[in-house]
């Protein structure tokens, strides 16, 4: 049975986007999922990654059927940092930003992706991913230029990793991809176990 190669990426994020192109991966259409991403009440960090990267999913799902039917790869991911079970905003004001820098300062703290794929039958394929990432001791002069760059504008814990922000890491134990918002290793494997041909554009040329 030949299998349709569409793939709709439930997320606009820039971020998702280049690593899925680092894989050779292209999607054919960004479908961003518009949820209501508070935690229930006393839900884990890892629970919240895996019921909303799900929900994405689903809802894409059902916009797809709504316009005629779906025969694509439908490919959706959640991002959450937390401090033990305290789960750290998505940061839109500098307050919450700063929030985030001051818990994270000089402690470790975890990073959940959860990852949901839907194929073209509408089988549910699920991972989660978790990295462990410790700071350095941040000091005011640091965190208000970091909070001056606007750098952590709509970042899972305040923060990304792949920008100034590196600088303040000392140690990753895990997928570093994951921590930028998608792990590239296990979505590629997700995908390839799913019949998704991830290797097809690979020998369309040298890339760059």
């Amino acid at each position: 049975m030949t299998v349709s190669q569409k793939l709709v990426l439930a997320s606009a994020s820039p971020r998702r986007i280049e690593l899925l192109q680092q894989a050779g991966i292209e999607p054919d259409r960004l479908l961003p999922a518009e949820l209501d991403e508070t935690p229930l009440r006393a839900e884990h960090p890892r629970s919240l990654a895996k019921r909303l990267s799900r929900a994405k999913a689903e809802t894409i799902l059902e916009i797809l059927k709504s316009e005629g039917g779906s025969s694509s790869f439908i490919l959706a991911a959640d991002t959450v940092v937390s401090v033990g079970r305290r789960i750290l905003p998505k940061a839109e004001v500098s307050d919450e930003a700063a929030y985030c820098l001051r818990l994270l300062s000089g402690r470790s703290h975890r990073v959940y992706t959860g990852v949901c794929l839907i194929n073209p039958t509408g089988k549910i394929r699920q991972r989660l991913v978790e990295t462990r990432v410790r700071f350095k001791r941040l000091s005011n002069e640091e965190m208000e230029s970091y909070l001056a760059s606007g750098e952590w504008r709509g970042k899972a814990g305040g923060y990304a990793v792949q920008g100034l922000a590196g600088s303040f890491v000392v140690k990753i134990v895990g997928s570093y991809t994951n921590i930028v918002g998608l792990p590239l290793q296990e979505t590629v494997g997700l995908l390839g176990a799913d019949g998704y041909k991830v290797l097809a554009n690979w020998s369309a040329g040298a890339r760059v």
